[in-house]
């Protein structure tokens, strides 16, 4: 996860601790709404991912209010913000975990998540 969060904050310009934060809202999101075969097979894949997941839902509060309303991805959106991730950042956001995801659980796991998400193609 350290690697992970490395390459976002250089990316985004995102601290640390909002990177992690919304590594976490994107995985709980894909671990929600992707096929569930596939999104386990992303989080087994990149250690620390579900510690990650875990803390953005005991935060509670609006950010809880907002994930629980779904909404697909403008919902995510509205997480991020949030969370602290400008519109600017969510792209390259975006970009960078899929790619890292590409890495290490392959196209083969990647590619049914981005196709079975509606709009989350535009974001990665």
């Amino acid at each position: 996860m350290d690697e992970l969060i490395a390459r976002v904050t250089q990316k985004t310009g995102l601290d640390q601790a909002t990177a992690r934060k919304a590594i976490g809202i994107i995985l709980g999101y894909l671990q929600k709404e992707g096929p569930q075969a596939e999104v386990n097979q992303l989080i087994a894949a990149l250690p620390g991912a579900q510690e990650a997941i875990d803390e953005t839902k005991s935060g509670g509060g609006l950010m809880g209010m907002v994930g629980s309303m779904g909404g697909g991805v403008m919902a995510l959106g509205g997480q991020l913000m949030g969370a602290g991730v400008s519109m600017g950042q969510m792209q390259p956001l975006g970009k960078e975990l899929f790619a890292y995801g590409r890495e290490k659980a392959g196209e083969d796991v990647m590619g049914p998540i981005v196709g079975s998400i509606p709009g989350l193609s535009q974001f990665v």
